[in-house]
């Protein structure tokens, strides 16, 4: 197979690729996936995703970064967490500002392990990231999770001060009825595991009807394992599978989605 994948979401950094993430990457080498985003969730995490760039820079699986706090861990994000970021993003292995954004569904559950930011606080610590990538001039990776009015209104403000603005949604969860407004702010639609998921028939409506000039391909792994392998953990070799999903849809061949995805991740991201 000469084609190859790009992997624009795979959190590496977690623990549960301690003992093996030399062949983890070795794996995903070997099923043709050239490049993964590893992005940040809060700042020591970031720290982490920017020293595995540094890392794996070269070979046949080049790892990237993006830094930033994701909406569940951003309680109590300082001017100097902001400038740490800022500090983190200007290495050159940073091509984002990620993942960051709202997650209204964890404020919600009441027996929740740990401490969980109110949506008004997320929003700030949204926006001040927003206003870091618009400083950087670095496209965005959203997260929203039962968010999606919200973020689309802070995002509107966003691109109207700043027309050079760009990003992508992260799984995209705003379904059908959102897509053409996300994509007429120029975003990109992340697609992962859940499109293989039997039961995902809104999430293979968007897949069926987003450009696919817009579409970019995750796994984030260790997260959205894909069929047949729901259930265990994520890896980004398992990214084919999502390929196929999409080609199956769109019924289009899955060489034409590698070759489009990967122009799509390399055009935004600039890798």
């Amino acid at each position: 197979m000469n084609l190859s994948l790009i992997d624009t979401h795979a959190h590496l950094q977690h623990p549960r690729y301690a003992e093996d993430l030399e062949a983890v990457l070795e794996r995903a080498a070997e099923a043709h996936v050239t490049s993964v985003i590893v992005p940040g969730t809060q700042v020591s995490d970031s720290e982490s995703a920017v020293l595995l760039a540094e890392r794996h820079d070269g070979g046949p699986c080049r790892l990237y970064a993006a830094v930033g706090i994701h909406p569940t861990e951003a309680l109590n994000v300082s001017q100097g967490d902001l400038d740490k970021l800022r500090a983190l993003a200007r290495n050159p292995h940073v091509v984002a500002i990620g993942e960051i954004g709202l997650d209204y569904y964890w404020p919600r559950v009441e027996d929740r392990k740990r401490p969980c930011p109110s949506p008004e606080v997320q929003r700030g610590a949204f926006k001040a990231q927003l206003a870091l990538a618009a400083e950087l001039d670095l496209p965005v990776i959203i997260h929203d999770r039962e968010a999606h009015e919200d973020v689309y209104r802070i995002l509107v403000a966003w691109k109207a001060a700043h027309p050079r603005a760009k990003g992508t949604l992260h799984a995209y969860a705003a379904g059908p009825d959102m897509l053409s407004a996300f994509l007429e702010l120029g975003f990109s639609i992340g697609l992962d595991g859940p499109l293989t998921y039997k039961k995902a028939s809104r999430l293979q409506e968007v897949a069926a009807k987003a450009p696919l000039d817009r579409i970019l391909l995750e796994t984030d792994a260790p997260y959205l394992t894909p069929s047949p392998h729901r259930g265990k953990r994520n890896e980004p070799s398992y990214l084919w599978l999502v390929a196929e999903a999409l080609a199956r849809i769109r019924t289009t061949p899955v060489a034409e989605i590698a070759t489009m995805t990967t122009l799509n991740a390399s055009l935004l991201f600039g890798l």
